[in-house]
């Protein structure tokens, strides 16, 4: 596809998309909106099972990223890797999305609601009673097992469904010069439907029990089964969508690739793609951002989770106000979707990504100057207010999720797709499975083996948090290096690329010379 003309000031901010577009940019936008919308709802209900389970809470979540979602990460990018091998990239879709559907049903039907046989109670408390303290996050991850397998799943499916399956999708049929107007305005559908979501699960998580309901024995219950619902039925929309796009020619195959990629058939495996990422400097740097914003991420949300918890210990209000976060996430993201996309299109490359770093800086260092001191004169602050110094440091920490998750859904996962764009098909299918399939877990195991040592030697997260500051400023100057060196690169490929293209569309457009009528002595 060219790229766009004609368009005014406000339709290039608002939807830089020709007429012509509309058929295949929709239903993507469409399945985008769809995934994003579960995987919104998914984020607030998995840490409201976790955090508010028996015996549990924030400390849980170290161990449950590096024990489990580590391994889990592993498994299915092993798994993606063997579908990807024999069968095509459409069916490996529907395969991935029916496991994920097929579990949450499971979950709703018959593992929450028979939970307290299956849940090993009383193994759990004498384990807890000889291990030290600092084992109490493990201990709680085996003794609400259903619960940590949710937790896994919901993991999974912003890995696997999100950014492996759609955003490899994406990359695949979309130009770089599209790619530049489209990304800006999937993540505001994205955005979009983490306002929806949130509003949508913080109404349900207000429900109060209903007994004429045939569902649930309390209300937290009858809400977990109305939440899963919606997001099997949204998750079912979804692959229908993506079923039409096929359908209709405008999937897998809609852009012609040169002979010589169409030709080679690309071996997927585990091993086989780290290798690949290991040989570019390029890959590598990639590798490197995905890496550090993963590990600062994590090395913040545990501690505010840890401080919203302490404020609401009921599962309900707990998955309420991580809802309530969920909107103004959106809310934020999506007034500042349209600044994006104009940075985006005016700036470089360089100048866009390094934004969220300076956002994360900016307010980590704001976040953990009121939680260090706000046993100081910065308490005054909260009476002030009417409020408590707990209280104000749950709002300091969710301006800071706010803040960052909103420039992650802007800024950074546009920059990030648009750096796979100008690689060859093998580079970007091996890369991308690498990092967004097992190195985006490696750097929130990081963080929480991070927060393991410091919680078994501290005994408790607040205790570690001036720690987990000061490692936070580490893995921002990282990620910012990073950055900066991968700008480099991605200047270079994309004026050959740009370049390729340019070459490609005069070579097109050049007339086929009429052939030579033939001449013979026979014919005269």
């Amino acid at each position: 596809m060219s790229a766009p003309t004609g368009f005014g000031r406000i339709r290039s901010i608002l939807w830089p998309i020709q007429a012509n577009e509309h058929r295949k940019f929709v239903p993507m936008f469409l399945i985008f909106f769809l995934i994003c919308f579960n995987y919104s709802i998914l984020r607030a209900t998995k840490d409201s099972l976790i955090v508010t389970a028996p015996s549990s809470g924030a400390e849980a979540l170290p161990f449950l990223k590096v024990w489990m979602i580590l391994p889990a990460a592993l498994l299915f990018t092993f798994i993606f890797t063997r579908l990807s091998n024999r069968l095509s990239r459409e069916r490996v879709y529907y395969i991935l999305m029916s496991i994920f559907l097929g579990f949450f049903c499971i979950f709703t039907l018959f593992l929450f609601p028979n939970r307290d046989i299956l849940h090993p109670h009383e193994l759990s408390d004498k384990l807890q009673a000889i291990l030290p303290q600092g084992f109490s996050g493990m201990i709680a991850i085996f003794r609400n097992w259903t619960f940590t397998t949710f937790y896994i799943m919901s993991e999974m499916w912003s890995t696997m469904i999100m950014t492996v399956l759609f955003w490899g999708f994406a990359n695949e049929v979309t130009s770089v010069r599209d790619a530049k107007r489209y990304y800006a305005i999937l993540g505001l559908g994205a955005n979009l439907a983490t306002i929806l979501a949130g509003r949508l699960s913080n109404i349900i998580s207000h429900h109060q029990f209903n007994p004429s309901l045939p569902f649930g024995a309390d209300g937290w219950s009858q809400a977990l089964f109305m939440l899963n619902g919606i997001i099997v039925i949204a998750g079912l929309l979804s692959m229908g969508i993506f079923r039409w796009l096929h359908w209709k020619g405008l999937g897998y195959g809609s852009i012609q690739s040169s002979k010589a990629e169409e030709q080679q058939k690309i071996k997927m495996g585990i091993r086989r793609n780290f290798k690949y990422l290991a040989k570019s400097k390029y890959l590598l740097c990639i590798a490197v951002v995905v890496l550090m914003f993963n590990i600062a991420l994590t090395l913040i949300e545990v501690v505010w989770k840890d401080q919203v918890k302490q404020l609401y210990p009921n599962p309900n209000d707990f998955n309420a106000y991580m809802s309530n976060v969920l909107t103004w996430i959106g809310t934020i993201a999506t007034a500042s979707a349209f600044v994006s996309a104009a940075i985006m299109r005016r700036f470089s490359w360089t100048t866009s990504a390094l934004i969220p770093p300076g956002i994360f800086l900016i307010t980590g260092i704001g976040f953990f100057s009121f939680l260090l001191f706000k046993d100081t004169a910065l308490a005054s602050l909260a009476l002030i207010i009417g409020s408590t110094p707990i209280a104000v440091g749950v709002f300091f920490g969710s301006l800071q999720n706010v803040m960052t998750r909103a420039s992650k859904y802007t800024l950074f996962d546009a920059t990030k797709e648009l750096s796979f764009i100008p690689l060859s098909k093998e580079s970007r299918m091996k890369g991308k499975a690498a990092i967004d399939g097992v190195g985006s877990r490696l750097g929130k195991s990081g963080a929480s083996v991070i927060h393991q040592g410091l919680i078994m030697v501290f005994g408790s997260i607040s205790l570690s948090a001036p720690f987990v500051g000061g490692i936070l400023l580490l893995a921002i100057g990282g990620w910012i290096t990073a950055t900066r060196l991968l700008g480099k690169e991605f200047h270079k490929l994309t004026l050959a690329h740009e370049s390729l293209e340019m070459n490609e569309e005069e070579v097109e457009k050049e007339p086929t010379p009429e052939p030579a009528l033939a001449t013979s002595d026979t014919s005269q």
